[in-house]
């Protein structure tokens, strides 16, 4: 059974009303986090007793996984938290945080500066990146807390038998391929990475790459991985480089070495007038924020898309090891 419907049955008349009030702003349901979890290094004092705070997110594994830690953090910190993480697209999240439909969730720098501040070329310092984000999404009433070096990024994965023949390196040798041995490049993306100016429109612009519209093939990520491991229908995939999935199915990952890929730091982002309302929340996250980068998410990644663990309880038993929070 799924975690939200597990909670269903714990969660009750408050899920009941909870979905209605929010069925009224433009999100439909969501789960109270029951858990009994205390103060770790993280909610001492419990600043935000009586607060009442909606995490969220979009619906990836990781993505999933870092707001819930955030609700859990919360909830230790005092808040009564109701869980709306995995919404549809980026989109969606994005919406529900401008619009302080939902308080808090983790997001990319490089996502906000292409996809939803428009700008072209991504910034390639990332501390200036995400200080760029903050200024300009201020107006947008979303507050930016420091970044992670978790650098979600975008890369293309190919199987090492495959790459054994054409022993690629780099983006730039996936396009002298494409034009060397016409039809010889075919590429598996999802729908999402196949529009977005950052995807694949820009990156086969940037490098020059010669892959007719047969040559794109459109499926789900999850898919993306198994089909360029064990078929040959793509012969490199859209990947992300902190997925688990690049290490434990063994695939060769190419360099982006024009850097046309814009900095993933993920960062948690406020709701503005949560934030001011509860300040402390920085306090709260900044730590976390501090300690994850790529090599914890490939790992607590792997525990979703390859063990089939629970995102909740993955999040949850590492902020226990950690020690930023304890079980109740």
């Amino acid at each position: 059974m799924r975690r939200v419907d597990r909670r269903l049955l714990t969660g009750g008349l408050a899920l009941l009303l909870s979905a209605a009030t929010l069925s009224g702003c433009g999100l439909k349901s969501g789960s109270p986090m029951v858990d009994d979890v205390v103060p770790g290094s993280l909610g001492q004092g419990e600043p935000l007793k009586g607060a009442s705070l909606t995490v969220t997110s979009k619906n990836f594994s990781e993505n999933i996984i870092l707001g819930q830690m955030i609700g859990l953090i919360f909830k230790a910190a005092g808040a009564e938290v109701l869980d709306r993480t995995n919404l549809p697209g980026s989109i969606s999240a994005r919406q529900a945080i401008v619009n302080g439909d939902a308080d808090a969730m983790y997001e990319y720098a490089g996502t906000a500066w292409i996809t939803y501040l428009g700008n072209a070329k991504p910034i390639v310092d990332p501390r200036k990146q995400w200080a760029a984000v903050r200024e300009a999404d201020r107006s947008h009433d979303v507050s930016w807390l420091e970044p992670s070096t978790l650098n979600n990024t975008y890369s293309l994965a190919i199987s090492k038998k495959n790459n054994a023949k054409y022993r690629l390196k780099t983006m730039s040798d996936v396009a002298a391929l494409s034009k060397k041995e016409p039809g010889a490049v075919t590429i598996c993306v999802e729908n999402e990475f196949a529009a977005r100016e950052d995807g694949l429109p820009g990156m086969v612009r940037a490098y020059g790459m010669d892959i007719p519209a047969a040559g794109v093939r459109k499926m789900d990520t999850g898919i993306i991985y198994t089909q360029v491991s064990k078929s040959n229908s793509c012969l490199v995939g859209e990947v992300f480089t902190t997925d688990g999935r690049i290490r434990s199915l063994d695939l060769d990952t190419v360099t982006d070495d024009k850097r046309f890929f814009p900095n993933y730091d993920a960062a948690p982002v406020i709701h503005s007038a949560t934030y001011e309302k509860y300040p402390e929340i920085e306090g709260l996250l900044d730590p976390l924020s501090e300690r994850l980068n790529t090599g914890i998410a490939q790992e607590l990644n792997a525990k979703v898309d390859v063990d089939g663990q629970d995102p909740h309880e993955v999040a949850k038993d590492w902020l226990i090891e950690e020690g930023f929070i304890k079980e109740g």
